[in-house]
């Protein structure tokens, strides 16, 4: 069988998953292409062609041959029977089908989306950024309380300005330290150290990652005011570090303490040196840090942007593993470092949930839904009514939710179209009403919801667009929704009752008591001799032995406590065929060794049973499966004469050709 192949079993796996949507507005087929009909309603050739590409997935081999394309048919037949019993059952009317289809939708949906393909630029775009880090300096002017257009042009001047000065050779740490109001800026200058992409929001990191080393920015406008920035270097993201530390803490402003902690790092730093030093006990003995001094200063993995600058580039700089750093000073007090490991930065898969969900909590995800409205308005002709908005904007911002779910309702102003179809205030009311979203601060009501109602409106529009003329997409859908459809028949018909059954159960093992025999059985306490220098003690306890439950017991309780992984064993009744063991014994022997599979095994029989009829309780298991089969081949014969199959022979022969170019 070559690759492209899939077996009875396997598609009748896959079957339980997918299939054909019946509904209108997915048959776009063209009558030329009708398959075969169920009970007269056409079943089309890509369905078949589809789930047997999709179930064998690899394209590149050679095809499918004439006879499994021929068990296949058979097998989809059966399926589309299901399918139709199941819709004429109405299954697919209740709300469990509703509810359950709905939540696949949600789903399968999403990597059809405008909103997927910006994400996907974006995840890739921020991995990217990520395979560099940046180091720059800047100067923030923040914007006074309650700013007016006056003042904020002031602001923007004041950055001009300054740009000015860095541009004529004014060093920008100096500046900083003057004009920034950044309260960090009184100790680091404006120097950010290094970071790489999603450490900055989104507008500072764009202006950055633009700028070429030592270029000067224009003011970035962020929530936090404008920046002007200077990227001093840019160099290859190193990945993440892995280090222990040493830590002498001392108060700020305390020069008498801070001078005893540089002294005593300065020793625990000679006493480093010497070859007889243990690191953990040095760690244990003299670190500040109580997270980490019992873990031998060990601190989690990290990448550049993650600690603070001086910790950062001194942990970076090491480059043997072992390697210990010279003291350095921080906010927190004295340390020592000693590189423990490093490793690249991860793969784009590794990171991609990460990006992901980094992405959707900054301002990213604004922007990202900013051009999906944008692109869908565009695609689906969106047209404003922009004076009746403007009128009701200024009309209804400033009243509650309740009031403007009221007073929209009772005026039925326009509000815009989408293919043609006009939408308004009323329909705004009915969408407000539904929603329980509960703003936590002031915003303007009726744009908020004017915005929101918009997004989701045009968000329905995609998506019926997409079911209207994606292909992949609609087929996607059939899987799903007739899986559905034929777990919940087969489920009703076939599973539940052939467990639930037990007269039925009975009734079925009667008839096919042939099928339910034993073959001969014994009893037998099975030895397997992993240990070799045991077999001879094992021996001296089993022969000559009868088979007994006090013997098993014995040699088990002595086993498990001298010797736990000399042996494994196995008791109970066998089919002696059955048992790949027992098969090999001597009948006639009821202590016997048997080497099999050049493992040696001790066999301590008993009583033997001859073959002969099982009871239904030792076979329920198996009869509940066989019922199952049985009502499984009862309820597919029940429906083909149920539901007459026609199949066109034309169809048919390029169908398989189909599958086989």
């Amino acid at each position: 069988m070559n690759h492209r192949t899939v077996s009875a079993f396997v598609f009748s796996l896959i079957l339980l998953i997918q299939g054909q949507f019946a509904q209108e507005a997915f048959s776009q087929e063209s009558e030329s292409s009708v398959l075969m009909t169920v009970g007269g309603k056409p079943v089309y050739k890509d369905d078949l062609v589809y789930l047997i590409s999709k179930g064998t997935g690899d394209k590149s081999s050679p095809g499918i041959s004439r006879e499994e394309f021929e068990e296949n048919l058979e097998l989809f037949i059966n399926y589309q029977l299901k399918v139709r019993e199941a819709e004429a059952l109405g299954l697919d009317q209740s709300e469990e089908f509703k509810t359950e289809f709905a939540s696949f939708k949600e789903s399968l949906i999403a990597p059809f989306l405008i909103k997927n393909s910006i994400e996907e630029g974006e995840l890739r775009k921020a991995y990217s950024r990520m395979q560099e880090i940046i180091r720059a300096s800047h100067v923030l002017f923040q914007f006074p309380p309650n700013a007016s257009t006056e003042d904020s042009l002031i602001v923007l001047k004041m950055a001009l300005k300054v740009k000015g000065e860095i541009e004529n050779g004014g060093n920008i740490n100096e500046l900083a330290l003057q004009y920034s109001d950044d309260p960090s800026a009184q100790s680091n200058k404006g120097d950010l150290g290094y970071f790489t992409s999603l450490q900055m929001v989104q507008p500072f990191e764009d202006a950055a990652y633009g700028l070429q080393t030592g270029m000067v920015s224009d003011p970035v406008l962020t929530n936090f005011g404008y920046h002007i920035i200077q990227v001093k270097d840019r160099q290859p993201n190193p990945g993440q570090v892995r280090v222990s530390h040493i830590l002498v803490r001392f108060e700020a402003g305390d020069a008498t303490q801070e001078e005893n902690a540089r002294r005593k790092i300065a020793d625990i730093y000679t006493e480093i040196q010497k070859e007889s030093t243990v690191w953990e006990d040095i760690v244990r003995n003299f670190s500040e840090d109580p997270g980490t001094k019992d873990q031998g200063g060990l601190l989690p993995w990290f990448g550049v942007g993650n600690m603070i600058p001086e910790f950062e580039m001194a942990a970076f700089s090491l480059t043997e593993i072992g390697e210990v750093s010279p003291p350095l000073r921080t906010q927190y007090g004295y340390h020592i470092l000693r590189l423990e490991d490093k490793r690249p930065i991860d793969s784009f898969e590794e990171l991609e949930e990460s990006i992901r969900s980094r992405i959707l909590r900054d301002s990213r995800s604004g922007m990202i839904q900013s051009q999906v409205v944008a692109i869908q308005k565009a695609r689906y002709g969106f047209k404003e009514d922009e004076q009746s908005v403007q009128q009701l904007s200024q009309q209804l911002n400033e009243v509650t939710k309740s009031e403007l779910s009221t007073r929209a309702s009772s005026t039925n102003s326009p509000l815009f179209t989408i293919q043609g179809k006009a939408y308004t205030t009323s329909d705004l009311a009915n969408y407000v009403q539904d929603q329980e979203v509960v703003l936590r601060s002031k915003v303007p009501t009726f744009d908020f919801w004017y915005d929101r109602f918009v997004a989701e409106t045009l968000s329905k529009e995609e998506e019926k667009d997409l079911e209207s003329t994606n292909k992949e997409y609609q087929m996607l859908l059939k899987e799903y929704r007739d899986g559905i459809l034929l777990f919940s028949l087969m489920n009703k018909e076939v599973w539940e009752k052939g467990i639930a059954d037990s007269l039925g159960q009975v009734d079925y093992f009667r008839k096919n008591i042939a099928d339910y025999q034993w073959g001969e059985r014994t009893e037998a306490f099975i030895v397997k001799v992993i240990d070799s220098q045991q077999l001879e003690s094992a021996k001296n306890m089993l022969q000559n032995q009868g088979y007994n439950e006090s013997i098993i017991n014995s040699f088990e309780s002595q086993a498990a406590a001298n010797n736990p992984l000399a042996f494994q064993t196995e008791s109970g009744v066998f089919e002696i065929n059955e048992h790949p063991v027992l098969s090999l014994m001597d009948r006639n022997k009821t202590f016997q060794e048997i080497v099999f599979e050049n493992q040696t095994y001790l066999v301590l029989t008993g009583q033997k049973f001859p073959a002969g009829p099982r009871k239904f309780e030792e076979s329920r298991g198996l009869v509940i499966r066989d019922y199952q089969q049985y009502l499984d081949e009862t309820l597919i014969s029940k429906l083909k004469s149920k539901y007459p199959v026609q199949v066109n022979p034309t169809i048919k022969e390029e169908t398989y050709l189909a599958l086989n170019q």
